[in-house]
């Protein structure tokens, strides 16, 4: 039972540091494009 709880606790750390490391090192930034749109104003 004790091997059990070291394996699945070794994944854990595992998987955790692929994640950190996917976060820090994927090229997660967002596409970047310009919007204009024509914005109509009341006049008094």
């Amino acid at each position: 039972m004790l091997r059990l709880l070291k394996l699945l606790f070794v994944l854990v750390i595992i998987i955790a540091v692929a994640v950190i490391g996917y976060a820090y090192l994927g090229d997660l930034r967002p596409d970047q494009q310009d919007v204009s749109e024509p914005v109509e104003l009341e006049s008094n």
